[in-house]
């Protein structure tokens, strides 16, 4: 029973950890953010565009980590701001393509630079071995949780 206790504090010790240091390079990194008046899942949704190019919703939900109805929302902001376009997809029209339009791809290409910075700064606290290590431990997590 003692072990147990012992193993049950260390885990949500550890967990607790995890979280506030999440959350405090989170602050830093998205900070600035708000200043351009974007939320974190619209920014997700402008990097991985950039980056990966046009997708799908469902997909684009996937890899931001977002529900699809979340992403609804946060495309549709995104559109009115005439930073990404929704088109029906050819093939299958039961979804949507989105893309970047030239308004987003030049925002995120201005913005996208800063935004890394602000990462390896965070991370700097870290060995370039121990964020390995780190790195390693998130996807263990990740896979099992």
């Amino acid at each position: 029973m003692k072990y147990e206790n012992s193993h049950k504090r260390l885990a949500l010790s550890t967990f607790v950890k995890l979280l506030r240091a999440t959350e405090t390079i989170s602050a830093t990194v998205h900070g600035p953010l708000t200043d351009l008046n974007l939320t974190v899942s619209q920014f997700g949704v402008l990097e991985a565009l950039y980056h990966l190019g046009p997708m799908c919703q469902r997909d684009l939900a996937k890899k931001i980590l977002k529900s699809t109805g979340n992403l609804t929302t946060v495309i549709d902001n995104l559109e009115k701001r005439k930073l990404v376009r929704r088109k029906r997809n050819e093939n299958d029209r039961r979804y949507f393509d989105v893309s970047l339009t030239l308004k987003g791809k030049n925002l995120v290409k201005e913005i996208f630079p800063d935004h890394a910075d602000r990462i390896v700064q965070a991370m700097s606290y870290l060995t370039k071995n121990e964020q390995k290590q780190f790195g390693l431990l998130c996807k263990k997590l990740a896979n099992k949780a």
